[in-house]
């Protein structure tokens, strides 16, 4: 079989319930939507961790955040990263004669080690982190506690706090030169890894999107994510490669769902929490006559999934040598019969604290609590998932048989991967990657000649948060 292109695009903080094909009335998405008509959309699909770092990691090496050390969000010129003996998608799909490229947000390391071209990207073009953590604040006072939101190429700034309204255009754009020099050369198949700067508060909302949209900034936001997943599928078609191209559209976790507009309906929680509306999130892949079309997977998959999958869809072998969490789900991607999950169990961590495993259908809460709580609280509560998405109803007296069996999964995982909330350090974790005397990417200085004017009380019209 001939080497599919592949492309990912991953979003920052897109809920369950954003997506018109995921029952949203409010926000228009027609290309996602006939995205998902023309391949396969799953019901339950969860990333690895309620925050961006943590599940960013997970997807890009295959294993729960918990093994490789990022477990919770890093913050500009942290000391820690992805170490860089990890391997991550890239490198597998570089082996196998890819060209590799990420456009937008990283996220899980800023330091030189930690880069995109130091793990499996021959080129990179974006914002490290967070679009909330460059220059902001009503006072000089505020913003001077931090540094500028760097635009990267490859590992040089080429700017230091770009207009974030015009951001997501000039990612498009180095997405459709990518395709095109791919294509044009007849050269290797390609990786594109495009991680959105949307729809992750602050949000810088072009007047296009903004006029258009019924849900606010939120909402423009949104239908700036479809707009360009029309322009790509129109660029693919263009090339000559949509038949032989594998898109695969995703979030980070859930919606903040804190009055911007987002949801995460039918389910409970927001990002930050392990309820499944922190961590089930919108998942839609698309490979013209290899998925089938038009087809909705109920079975239970994960962010971690990728890796193995890409690997054995390419011809390439799974890391021998460490352990990778995430299971091949080719068989459900290309509609075998009677193809089922993989997942036996999961494990729902916020940090190093064990909140909650799954089996099947049931669900079993050790703990709830948003993400920078020190400690959450202790949970009794246990749900029938097929039954009760929105977790409503607590089974936890009526299936004591379920709970034990539950907990002894939860014990395993302790013994793995550690839970701080039981002093468990975790055998199977591996060294996350460190460096001294980590420096800011970018540093404030208004003589720079490719600084940008701070954000003012203009922006304030297209912030939504």
């Amino acid at each position: 079989m001939e080497k599919p292109n592949i492309i990912l695009v991953n979003c920052d903080d897109l809920g369950y319930g954003d997506l018109g094909c995921y029952g949203s009335s409010i926000n228009k998405t027609p290309y996602l939507d006939q995205m998902a008509a023309e391949g396969m959309r799953f019901t339950d699909y969860h990333v690895m961790s309620p925050v961006c770092s943590a599940s960013r990691g997970a997807l890009l090496t295959g294993c729960y955040p918990q093994r490789i050390g990022i477990t919770g969000v890093l913050f500009p010129g942290a000391d820690t990263g992805l170490h860089p003996d990890e391997i991550t998608i890239a490198d597998i799909l570089k082996g196998q004669g890819y060209r590799t490229k990420i456009v937008g947000k990283w996220h899980v390391g800023d330091q030189q080690p930690f880069l995109p071209t130091q793990h499996g990207f021959d080129s990179y073009y974006g914002l490290p982190y967070s679009n909330d953590m460059g220059i902001q604040g009503k006072s000089p006072e505020e913003r001077a506690k931090k540094v500028p939101l760097p635009l990267l190429r490859d590992a040089e700034v080429i700017q230091q706090q770009p207009d974030q309204r015009g951001i997501t255009e000039r990612y498009t754009e180095e997405c459709v030169r990518f395709i095109r020099d791919c294509t044009s050369e007849k050269a290797e198949p390609f990786f594109l890894y495009l991680a959105h700067m949307y729809v992750h508060v602050p949000l810088f909302v072009p007047d296009r999107f903004l006029a258009q949209s019924q849900n606010g900034g939120y909402g423009g936001a949104v239908e700036c994510i479809d707009w360009v997943a029309g322009v790509l599928f129109d660029e693919l078609r263009r090339q000559g490669v949509d038949d032989n191209t594998m898109v695969i559209f995703t979030s980070d976790n859930g919606s903040r769902a804190s009055g911007e507009g987002g949801s995460n309906a039918p389910l409970r929680g927001t990002k930050g929490t392990t309820w499944e509306g922190g961590q089930r999130v919108p998942c839609i892949v698309r490979w013209p006559g290899k998925v089938p079309a038009d087809h909705v997977c109920h079975e239970p998959i994960t962010a971690m999934d990728f890796l193995p999958t890409l690997a054995c869809l390419t011809g390439a072998s799974t890391p021998q040598d460490r352990v990778i969490d995430g299971k091949d789900i080719s068989p459900l991607l290309l509609g075998r019969e009677g193809a089922i999950s993989p997942h036996d169990v999961f494990y729902y961590y916020m940090n190093n604290r064990l909140h909650a495993v799954r089996k099947g259908k049931w669900k079993l809460h050790f703990a709830t609590g948003k993400m920078f709580v020190p400690r959450p609280d202790p949970a009794q509560e246990l749900y029938n998932l097929d039954e009760d998405i929105g977790e409503t109803r607590n089974l936890y007296d009526a299936y004591p048989e379920v709970v034990a069996d539950l907990q002894r999964i939860a014990d395993g995982a302790r013994l793995d991967l550690g839970d701080a909330l039981e002093g468990k350090e975790g055998q199977g974790r591996r060294p996350v990657g460190h460096v001294e005397n980590p420096v800011p990417l970018a540093v404030q200085d208004e003589n720079h000649p490719y600084i940008v004017a701070y954000y003012d009380k203009a922006d304030s019209e297209t912030m939504m948060g």
